[in-house]
């Protein structure tokens, strides 16, 4: 006869292993240590084989108890997300969202299409602009959310991640001693143009701006040609490009920060489901 586990003692497994302690785990499933044991050594008793062993004065998993995590943890992902889905239909409303190129082709376009499958009766407008215009368009009200890189955070900005700034140019470029840096950069205002000003100007490295352009697609097109180098993330950099570091003589960058805003303003339903998964996704993988 078949044994049907059942999912709340698998999410009980689940936190006692990330939790360490069976009374850590009773305080995040709600129930009290007591129950947590007799729910855990139910399980037991119907598998036929233990699934924790003593370990010092806490318990660890036993091989049993290992292969049934990882399958617990894939089917409690994948229950999420069915109700995920389910609830997600009724939802309907437009999300006018805004983000930078450089999250194009990283993982951004994951979490986009996880909502649309949780949510498919949301229509997304997005828009794909530099940072200090998506920035701009969130003030004036023309989005409700943008995800943003930038070295400046405001108050209302949700920050996910911090990520590296990289010098990026082509295959074996180098500074050369008393030639100036060739640079190709956004048009200002713009962070990334600022911090390799101020990176090659603190470490006394001459430069001169060769290229410039509003766009990010402008500026991969000139970096990809030999115009210049440039900075951006190490994540945005196309293919054929290389990053370029203190070997090649180039100097230390500060961090850019990932963040999520709107701008302080109240969202409707659709923008707030949008919200939650964005975060939900983002933070995990960036």
């Amino acid at each position: 006869m078949p044994i049907d586990l059942d999912l709340d003692v698998l999410r009980t497994l689940i936190a006692a292993q990330q939790l360490g302690a069976m009374n850590r785990a009773a305080d995040k499933v709600g129930r009290s240590q007591s129950a947590v044991s007799q729910q855990i050594q139910k399980l037991e008793n119907r598998l036929g084989q233990p699934l924790f062993r003593k370990h010092g004065r806490g318990r660890v998993l036993t091989d049993a108890g290992e292969v049934l995590l990882a399958y617990a943890q894939r089917m409690i992902e994948l229950n999420d997300e069915a109700v995920a889905v389910i609830s997600g239909i009724k939802v309907k409303g437009v999300v006018r969202f805004g983000f930078s190129g450089d999250f194009a082709q990283t993982w951004l376009p994951m979490a986009l299409q996880q909502f649309k499958l949780a949510y498919p009766n949301i229509r997304i407008e997005a828009t794909v602009e530099r940072n200090a215009s998506l920035l701009e368009r969130l003030e004036k009200g023309q989005l409700d959310l943008c995800v943003v890189l930038s070295g400046k955070v405001s108050v209302h900005a949700q920050v996910l991640s911090s990520v590296p700034m990289a010098w990026i140019g082509s295959s074996g470029h180098r500074v050369k001693p008393g030639e100036p840096v060739q640079l190709a950069l956004l048009e200002a205002p713009c962070y990334f143009r600022t911090a390799a000003i101020n990176a090659l100007d603190e470490a006394g490295i001459p430069w001169e701006i060769a290229f410039t352009t509003p766009n990010v697609a402008g500026l991969w097109a000139a970096v990809n040609a030999g115009l210049g180098v440039t900075v951006r993330t190490a994540m945005s950099a196309p293919d054929g490009l290389s990053t370029l570091s203190a070997d090649e003589g180039f100097p230390a960058l500060p961090p850019a920060y990932v963040f999520l805003s709107s701008a302080g303003r109240t969202l409707t339903h659709a923008a707030t489901c949008l919200e939650e998964v964005l975060l939900r996704t983002l933070q995990a993988n960036c």
